[in-house]
């Protein structure tokens, strides 16, 4: 169903029998503005293996292709499939930059995962056209045979015994796992990512999003127009950089869901490892915290605005956000409760603080980008050692507000890393080598010590 409409979307519903699961009714919503979505995807993930997508107006050929993907895509809601947003996580990393490999596997067992375009690949690969789009692949086909393919001689109860049967065979191939698009916790199931390790796959995709940033203005220049098509691409730029560090972010404080029967062995929920969850946080203190200077194009912001200063937080705040959220110090004190090995929630909380504060253990001066990641993270981690508005009220809770940090070791941990990096700012304040390092350090002092002790 064409929908002539600015909405940049496209979608496959369709109507089924409860009882049965028969599908009485699907068709595809095609929004004519799904074209702008996929020229701006294209571009942000696939411009620095593609020379085809330098440019904002794709050629009908490449456009064509695209289209074809997304409407794969929405086929394959239209039979029942859902997202699959586990199925990229099932291919290893280096394999995506593997030009035949890549040919003969794709990107992403799935075409219902969002996997988009093979980030991965970098400029001498080989890897291009064809090779960079999602196909219909392994877990679809099996997703369609489970659904459909007659099985003779069976009825109700015993159809669903051999189908059981199937999937853990089939699940002897990590190819055909499902990851749901709904769980919070589990890092192998997101959307727009790619491969086994988000680390690995991010610093590749940011690489690439560098080889971009200095062609934006030669690849959006239109004759006769302003700015406003780089200030889109550079704005998703900057969010695909953000998407990257998200990624990694879901690692910390993981839980892996497997879903199993009860014939099958091993544990449904396994938190992530902690050597992964260190590898994140290394991988966001170099990458995000490290402040991503590469990210501040003078000659883009004098054309589109912006404040560099406010760009650049505004990227490092989401992140921090949910590295200091009570849910975060919750699932990694629960896993500390049952499992030895565990990354302990206030070594995890150390190891962070060290990094964001590096300057201060170095006697070295703080930049302004580090100054006010400084002050957010003192202002995220004061909101651990105060009684929440919402924990007021049971159905703001309900409705998101997150648990509340004052019944858990949450705010704990916080008091505790508040009242010595008080200490250590205190200390570094006498030793500051300039002014404003000296003033912002003074400052923060004064800050955590209202956290610690408010006026009434």
């Amino acid at each position: 169903m064409y929908k002539p409409s600015d909405v940049p979307n496209a979608s496959g519903p369709h109507v089924h029998d409860p009882r049965s699961g028969e599908i009485l009714e699907s068709h595809i919503n095609w929004y004519h503005n799904v074209m702008y979505l996929l020229r701006n995807w294209y571009l942000i993930q696939a411009a620095p293996n593609d020379e085809r997508a330098r440019k904002m107006q794709f050629d009908d050929e490449l456009m064509g292709e695209l289209i074809r993907f997304v409407s794969s895509h929405e086929v394959g809601h239209t039979l029942g499939l859902r997202h699959n947003f586990g199925s990229s996580s099932t291919y290893p990393v280096e394999k995506l930059r593997d030009k035949n490999w890549v040919k003969e596997h794709g990107h992403a067992a799935s075409i219902m995962d969002y996997a988009r375009f093979n980030y991965v690949a970098q400029p001498g690969d080989g890897i291009s056209g064809a090779d960079l789009y999602p196909r219909i692949n392994y877990y679809d086909k099996w997703a369609i045979e489970w659904g459909y393919k007659e099985i003779p001689g069976t009825n109700a109860d015993t159809e669903k015994a051999t189908l059981n049967k199937w999937v853990i065979n089939r699940l002897q191939d990590k190819r055909y796992w499902f990851g749901t698009e709904t769980n919070p916790d589990d890092p192998r199931s997101q959307n727009e990512d790619l491969g086994d390790n988000a680390m690995k796959a991010s610093e590749y995709g940011i690489k690439n999003l560098q080889r971009i940033l200095p062609n934006l203005q030669a690849w959006t220049r239109t004759e006769g127009e302003g700015y406003s098509n780089l200030s889109t691409m550079y704005q998703e730029l900057l969010g695909q950089f953000g998407r990257y560090n998200g990624h990694v972010a879901k690692n910390i404080a993981g839980i892996y869901e497997t879903p199993k029967t009860v014939e099958q062995s091993g544990a449904v929920y396994e938190p992530v490892a902690k050597a992964t969850q260190q590898e994140a946080l290394r991988f966001l203190n170099a990458q995000l915290f490290t402040t991503p200077t590469w990210l501040i194009n003078k000659d883009i912001l004098e054309r589109v605005g912006g404040n560099a200063t406010t760009l650049i937080l505004s990227q490092q705040e989401r992140v921090l956000a949910r590295l200091l959220s009570t849910n975060t110090f919750v699932k990694l004190l629960n896993n500390e409760a049952v499992n030895p090995s565990a990354y302990k929630a206030a070594d995890y909380a150390t190891d962070l603080k060290k990094g964001i504060f590096s300057e201060i253990y170095a006697g070295k001066s703080i930049d302004i980008y580090r100054r006010n990641l400084q002050k957010a993270y003192v202002a995220q981690l004061t909101k651990l050692v105060k009684e929440p508005e919402a924990s007021q009220n049971p159905m703001a809770m309900m409705m998101g507000g997150g648990p509340n940090p004052m019944t858990s070791d949450a705010a704990s941990i916080a008091r505790a890393q508040l009242t010595a990096l008080r200490t250590e700012v205190r200390t570094a304040a006498a030793g500051a080598p300039d002014s404003m390092t000296r003033f912002h350090l003074q400052d923060l002092s004064e800050r955590i010590g209202q956290a610690l002790s408010p006026k009434s």
